[in-house]
C-alpha cells in the first residue's frame, strides 16, 4: 500500500510538473507572437484592436435622431460629451474613415427588432433555380417586387420597361455590364473612362482580369480616341458628391450610370432616372453591405442576357437567402415611408437616415470652420419630390481638402491617426482625401472633435 501511495503521489508531482512547464512555455509563445504583431501592424494593428472591442460593446451611447411623418425634427449638431471624450482618448485612437462601411445604420435596424427578421428552414431554397421562364433565371421574385415597390415610392428610377438583374452587390454587375456591353470580336479593348473624381475602385475592377475586351482609359474630360467607349456616370459622385452627367458624348459612346447614391437620405431626388443601365446596390440605400447584394435595370433585353449569362458563369445566380434577406428589409423601408397602411410605430427609414445625414454634416462643416486647415465644397440647393422640401445634397463622402501649405492630405491626416483615402486614388491631385460619413456614431464624434483642434501643420 506504501510503495502504490509513493508511486501516485510521484505521478501527481510529475504531471503537475509538466502543466506548469507547458504553461510556461505557452505564456512565453504568446508574449513574443504578441511583440512580434505589434512591431509589424503599428497603427493598423491599434485600429483592428479597437474595432474588434468596440464591435463587442452595445453602443449605449448612440443617439437615435426623432422624427415624424410630417415633420424633420432636428437633432443636436454637436455632442456635448463629444470634448469629454476626446480627453479620454488623448488622441491615441486610430480613426478609420477610409472605407464607406454604413454601420451608421446600425441603430436603425436595432430599433426595428424582428421586424425584419427571416427564417429560412434547411429544406427550403435549395435549387439553383428561381424562375426558368424570367430572363434572369436566378432573381427571386418577391426580391423583384421589393425593388419595383420601392423605386415607385422614392421616385428615383423608372423599372417599367426595363429588365431587372441581380447581382453579388453593384460590384459584379459593374463587371457583367462591361462585358456584356463590349463586341466580342473588336480589333482591340473598348476604353472605359469616368470623369475625375471618379471612384477608385473604378479602374482597379476594369483591369483586374485583364480582358481583351474592355481596359480602363482614366478620365473622361482626357479622353480624345475616336473610337467605341464606355463612360461611367456616377451621380451623386462618388468621392465628391456632385450631380454628374456625361462628359464625352459621341456618337459610339455607351453610358452606365451608377445611381448608389440617388436615395433621399443623400440627395434630393428630382426626377426619375429612366437611362439605359443603372446601378444600385442594398450596401448605401439601407445599410447592409454585408449583404452583398445589388441590382440592375437594363433597357436592352441582349445587354439584360448576356449580364446574366456572365454572372451565372461567374458565381452561378446569387445567393437566395441574401436576396430573400434584403427583400424584407427594402419591403420593411417601403412600409415605413408607405402612406398607405404604413405603421404609426415605425419610424421612416429615409426620415431617420436624412436627420443623421444632416446633422453629420453640420458637425463636420463646424469642425472645418474651426481648424481652418481644410475646406470642404458647397452644394446647390435642390427641391425633393420624395420629401417634399428643398435641402442641400449631404453625400455619404466628404470630398476633404487641405489648405495652405499641406500638399499631401491623407499623410497629414495619417499623423493624426485618421485614415481617409487620398486624391491620387480618385485621379486628382493628393490635396484632397475623400472621408466616410457612414461610420458609427461615436467614431464620427471622435473623429470631428480631433479635426477641429488640428490647427496647424
Amino acid at each position: 500500500m506504501d510503495k502504490r501511495r509513493v508511486l501516485s503521489l510521484r505521478h501527481v508531482l510529475m504531471l503537475s510538473l509538466a502543466l506548469n512547464v507547458g504553461l510556461i512555455l505557452r505564456l512565453g509563445y504568446v508574449g513574443e507572437n504578441w511583440r512580434a504583431e505589434q512591431s509589424v501592424h503599428g497603427l493598423c494593428l491599434e485600429e483592428k484592436q479597437y474595432r474588434n472591442i468596440e464591435a463587442s460593446m452595445v453602443d449605449c451611447d448612440q443617439k437615435v435622431a426623432h422624427v415624424s411623418k410630417t415633420k424633420l425634427v432636428e437633432t443636436t449638431t454637436w455632442s456635448t460629451s463629444t470634448a469629454h471624450k476626446e480627453v479620454e482618448d488623448g488622441g491615441g485612437r486610430v480613426i478609420n474613415l477610409d472605407h464607406g462601411d454604413p454601420t451608421m445604420y446600425e441603430s436603425f435596424w436595432q430599433q426595428m427588432g424582428d421586424r425584419t427578421t427571416v427564417v429560412i428552414s434547411g429544406w427550403q431554397y435549395i435549387s439553383y433555380f428561381s424562375d426558368v421562364t424570367k430572363l434572369c433565371w436566378f432573381l427571386e421574385p418577391e426580391f423583384a417586387r421589393a425593388v419595383i415597390r420601392l423605386h415607385k415610392l422614392v421616385g428615383n428610377a423608372i423599372t417599367e420597361g426595363h429588365h431587372i438583374v441581380v447581382g453579388t452587390g453593384s460590384t459584379q454587375l459593374f463587371q457583367a455590364a462591361l462585358y456584356a456591353l463590349c463586341p466580342p470580336n473588336a480589333s482591340e479593348p473598348m476604353s472605359v473612362v469616368s470623369a475625375a473624381p471618379f471612384y477608385s475602385s473604378y479602374p482597379l475592377m476594369t483591369d483586374f482580369l485583364e480582358s481583351g475586351l474592355y481596359k480602363w482609359a482614366g478620365d473622361a474630360h482626357k479622353f480624345s480616341k475616336n473610337r467605341p467607349y464606355i463612360e461611367l456616370v456616377t451621380s451623386p459622385n462618388n468621392p465628391d458628391g456632385s450631380t454628374r452627367q456625361a462628359v464625352v458624348n459621341r456618337n459610339q459612346g455607351i453610358l452606365v450610370h451608377d445611381l448608389a447614391y440617388y436615395w433621399p437620405q443623400y440627395t434630393p431626388i428630382s426626377f426619375p432616372a429612366d437611362h439605359d443601365l443603372m446601378l444600385f446596390t442594398v450596401s448605401k440605400s439601407t445599410g447592409h453591405a454585408g449583404t452583398r447584394i445589388g441590382w440592375a435595370l437594363v433597357k436592352d433585353q441582349e445587354v439584360a442576357r448576356k449580364m446574366t449569362k456572365f454572372i451565372e458563369l461567374n458565381t452561378i445566380g446569387v445567393s437566395k437567402d441574401s436576396q430573400l434577406r434584403a427583400a424584407k428589409i427594402l419591403q420593411a423601408v417601403g412600409d415605413s415611408c408607405d402612406p398607405v397602411g404604413s405603421d404609426e410605430e415605425v419610424q421612416p427609414f429615409f426620415d431617420y437616415s436624412y436627420i443623421l445625414m444632416e446633422k453629420r454634416w453640420k458637425q463636420l462643416r463646424a469642425a472645418v470652420k474651426n481648424s481652418r486647415l481644410f475646406s470642404l465644397p458647397d452644394f446647390p440647393t435642390a427641391f425633393c419630390n420624395f420629401s417634399g422640401c428643398s435641402f442641400e445634397p449631404q453625400p455619404a463622402f466628404a470630398w476633404l481638402k487641405c489648405e495652405g501649405e499641406i500638399e499631401d492630405c491623407e499623410s497629414f491626416l495619417r499623423g493624426h491617426k485618421i485614415l481617409t483615402r487620398g486624391g491620387k486614388h480618385f485621379g486628382v491631385c493628393p490635396k484632397y482625401v475623400r472621408i466616410s460619413m457612414l461610420e458609427r456614431e461615436k467614431n464620427f464624434d471622435l473623429f470631428t472633435q480631433r479635426l477641429s483642434t488640428i490647427q496647424s501643420w
